[in-house]
């Protein structure tokens, strides 16, 4: 497996209900793959903090492959880009470009990739008892959905090979029988 660049993934959040746990969503256009990290709350501290978990369990190198421009919206939880460029050592490893304001359409992907979550998670459905795992667990049944766009394969495919196992491993994909997927709230009940 070749390990090739992504040009641009997009960021996000989603919100619950008011005041409680959000998800950061990380999209890849190429392979229409969205991982979700759940988040106490919506504040900058826990949206850089996912990606420099993600650079410790990548390394820099496969993260920088991964990353190499990040497009995202100029809400409050993505204010400084220096926190999101710069990496644990310090060194720069992504750059960070945000939609022109009120322009989320610039990232409308993964907006109507979010799509798929709210059939899970209905809109103002509180996110306070979810965990990772659950949330792992609803990514893995949507990034298994087969798309049109993708000619019938899924995300997951896609990013087992254009990702290659070991990293699709650490981030959690894994393959679903498309017999077993799952998109209605009873998936996590």
């Amino acid at each position: 497996v070749i390990f090739r660049a992504v040009a641009v993934s997009y960021m996000d959040t989603v919100i619950g209900s008011i005041g409680g746990k959000v998800q950061q969503t990380i999209y890849w256009r190429g392979e229409k793959l969205m991982l979700a990290f759940l988040l106490d709350n919506k504040e900058q501290s826990g949206t850089a903090g996912t990606f420099d978990r993600l650079e410790t369990l990548l390394g820099l190198e496969d993260f920088r492959r991964l990353f190499p421009v990040v497009h995202t919206d100029n809400g409050s939880e993505f204010a400084d880009p220096d926190l999101f460029e710069f990496g644990i050592g310090g060194e720069r490893r992504m750059k960070l470009f945000y939609c022109d304001p009120r322009h989320s359409e610039q990232k409308g992907e993964i907006e109507k990739n979010h799509e798929y979550i709210r059939y899970v998670l209905p809109s103002g459905t509180s996110f306070d008892e979810l965990t990772q795992e659950k949330v792992d667990l609803m990514m893995n049944h949507i990034n298994n959905t087969a798309r049109p766009s993708l000619k019938g394969k899924t995300p997951a495919q896609l990013a087992l090979q254009h990702f290659g196992k070991d990293t699709a491993d650490k981030l959690g994909i894994s393959v679903i029988n498309a017999d077993d997927i799952c998109l209605k709230p009873e998936l996590l009940k």
